[in-house]
């Protein structure tokens, strides 16, 4: 048998992504990594999104959150082999080039930034809601430009900036968390009371199954003067919602590029990340579930939902720390536009680099920082809220679901780079990474067909989530959205490919074949 022999890069394909890399500085450091991986599994989706799934699935929702859990695990493995192949800020945008060539770049690199961009204005919003419960009487308005200055400014310093933002919001929300566990492991040890008088609720484990209609509930119960309904599949359709929860873990792939060492660095946050989501996610929601019933989970004040942290606290008499999470909700929306601003910007800078985004995006400040894209994001999210706020409804609802269709295809993306990557280096075209990821690539085929159901769960829940055809936001954005995004992206691509060609040289195919290197 022939040995295998590994392909060497080109000049040009080594002088390419020199070029993406060209301007940023490794300035994020262990610490600030560590807590950008750990802030990334840790935001609204926890703090807030997790309510109303409780009210409606009862304790089985920890079922679907374990579950996609390991979805989640196996993506941050893929990515994390593809990174210590090559790091880049271009990241799955960089690798959907490689790998697949510009076409699936342009189309990866604008699906991801319209997740953000999307998520961004309903974070704002979110904020605006937030601060409300302690002035009532503060303008919108003025609260989406606070909180937009804040992260614009910090984004525009430096990476490290960025770093340090995130860690300290990172440490809040940790700290937060735990101290939810700790409370929350001595009052279910101990079997306390929660509450006084009627209301009042023991903690304990049997909660999972003594509940109406027990750990996996189905059916209509009928709870004082209150009438609960349960699907038996609520929970599986459910974790088509709970990726989203998820999202933003693979921004660790995009700091990779700016990491001091990340041969060294990502390995551990990726590692870390299984730990992480059986924790502060599993963890939580097992306690939630223990300390009072899941249907107690889920109302409003307001029109906002209130998180079951707040729940919680709330009816053990500990206002204050209702008023601790009240807080961390603003930080963990926060961070999440600091998050925003720092991946689209550099997003945009790839697309830029490859002629599939304005050339102004590629500009970058003195310190590093791909300021046009970031700036020109934050107009979209500030233009976003201001509609949101001037003609609140359900085209909104629509655009904001739309996001999830976004990060569905670029986990998407990530998988299918990572199988690909696989299969070369299996035939050597191309050096094995040195953190390669178990059960690939199966789990990472795992991984696209688990999406596919995601889309598929996303249409059905929401065609039963309401009587009304206009209020069945998810499948009206996959029946009806997907085929208008792709009628976007197709003009998109016609509308630079021109550029795209000459840029290349012609050659916009995928930089490897079977054999070789299809650029030289």
């Amino acid at each position: 048998m022939t040995p295998k022999k590994v392909t060497s890069m080109t000049q040009t394909q080594v002088d390419k992504f020199a070029a993406e890399q060209e301007g940023y500085k490794q300035s994020l450091g262990r610490r600030q990594v560590q807590m950008i991986a750990i802030g990334g599994a840790i935001g609204t989706g926890l703090f807030l999104g997790s309510a109303s799934r409780l009210g409606s699935n009862g304790p089985a929702l920890l079922f679907s959150y374990a579950f996609v859990g390991v979805i989640a695990f196996f993506l941050m493995r893929s990515l994390g082999e593809l990174v210590l192949y090559r790091a880049s800020s271009g990241a799955f945008v960089s690798y959907a080039r490689e790998f697949f060539g510009e076409k699936a770049a342009y189309v990866t690199g604008w699906m991801y930034w319209l997740n953000w961009a999307l998520t961004g204005i309903a974070e704002l919003s979110a904020v605006a809601a937030y601060v409300k419960h302690w002035w009532a009487n503060m303008p919108s308005w003025l609260t989406v430009l606070i909180a937009l200055a804040v992260v614009l400014t910090v984004n525009l310093l430096s990476a490290r900036a960025f770093g340090e933002f995130e860690f300290w919001a990172s440490v809040l929300k940790v700290g937060a968390i735990v101290i939810f566990l700790v409370v929350g492991i001595v009052m279910v040890v101990g079997s306390i009371k929660i509450g006084s008088g009627a209301d009042a609720h023991r903690a304990g484990i049997s909660n999972l199954w003594s509940n109406a209609g027990g750990f996996w509930p189905s059916g209509t119960f009928h709870i004082g003067d209150l009438v609960q309904s349960y699907n038996w599949y609520g929970p599986i359709l459910v974790m088509s919602g709970v990726v989203f929860a998820y999202s933003a873990i693979e921004m660790v792939g995009i700091a990779a590029g700016e990491m001091e060492n990340p041969e060294r660095e990502v390995p551990r946050a990726v590692n870390s990340v299984i730990l992480r989501i059986a924790v502060f996610y599993c963890g939580s929601i097992f306690l939630l579930v223990c300390m009072l019933p899941a249907w107690q989970y889920g109302q409003k004040v307001n029109g906002v939902n209130v998180s079951p942290f707040v729940t919680v606290f709330g009816r053990m008499g500990l206002g204050w720390m209702a008023d601790v999470i009240q807080a961390v909700l603003i930080v963990a929306a926060m961070s999440s536009l600091n998050s925003g601003l720092y991946t689209t910007g550099r997003i945009l800078r790839s697309l830029g680099m490859s002629k599939e985004a304005p050339q102004l995006a590629t500009r970058m400040s003195r310190s590093g920082v791909p300021w046009v894209g970031i700036v020109g994001t934050s107009v979209v999210y500030l233009l976003g809220a201001l509609l949101n706020f001037l003609f609140p409804g359900q085209a909104f609802e629509i655009a904001l679901e739309s996001a999830s269709i976004a990060i569905v295809f670029v986990w998407g993306s990530i998988f299918a780079s990572q199988i690909r990557f696989r299969q070369l280096s299996d035939r050597g075209v191309l050096p094995r990474s040195s953190f390669r990821a178990p059960l690939a690539p199966w789990s990472s085929y795992a991984g696209l067909v688990f999406l596919v159901f995601v889309l598929v769960g996303m249409a059905v829940s929401g065609w039963k989530s309401s009587p009304h055809f206009l209020e069945k936001t998810d499948f009206i954005v996959v029946v009806f959205g997907i085929p208008v995004l792709a009628i976007i992206l197709v003009a998109g691509w016609f509308a630079v490919r021109r550029n795209v060609i000459e840029n290349t040289g012609g050659n916009i195919s995928p930089m490897w074949n079977n054999s070789g290197s299809n650029h030289e």
